[in-house]
């Protein structure tokens, strides 16, 4: 019994690593900018802000699915569902032009733009996972 229960933990949880894996992966993809070398090479803080905020803002709902599904299959296709909502704000935010353009200005490193991102993201998934709480 005590087993199954050791298994469980272990299936949900690496499942849950990877979505967030899965998540860095795409992310890096959806935004405009190359996220890694803006943060690894360039030392941009504001990169750096809103790709942590991008990552906390996932597993809110992520930890949402955890909680609420009723299988580990349920799990999946509400982790599924999480990445795919949070993919679509970055997607749609960081294509924003002109003064407000969030592309310029992480690429640039103005680290407001880069809080501010971090919280938009942190907001997202709060409504996210609390629209999954069925």
């Amino acid at each position: 019994m005590e087993l199954d229960l050791y298994i469980g933990f272990i299936s949900f949880f690496f499942t849950a690593v990877a979505l967030v894996v899965v998540f860095l992966y795409l992310y890096a993809i959806v935004t405009p900018y190359d996220d890694y070398k803006l943060i690894f090479e360039d030392n941009n803080i504001a990169a750096a802000l809103g790709f942590g905020g991008a990552i906390i803002g996932v597993a809110i709902p992520l930890y949402s699915a955890l909680v609420h599904s009723i299988s580990y299959s349920d799990f999946v296709i509400w982790g599924g569902v999480a990445i795919f909502i949070q993919l679509i704000f970055a997607f749609i935010v960081t294509r924003l032009g002109g003064k407000y353009s969030f592309k310029t200005k992480i690429s640039q490193g103005v680290i407001p733009v880069g809080i501010l991102m971090a919280f938009l993201s942190i907001a997202i998934g709060l409504l996210n996972a609390g629209s999954m709480s069925y």
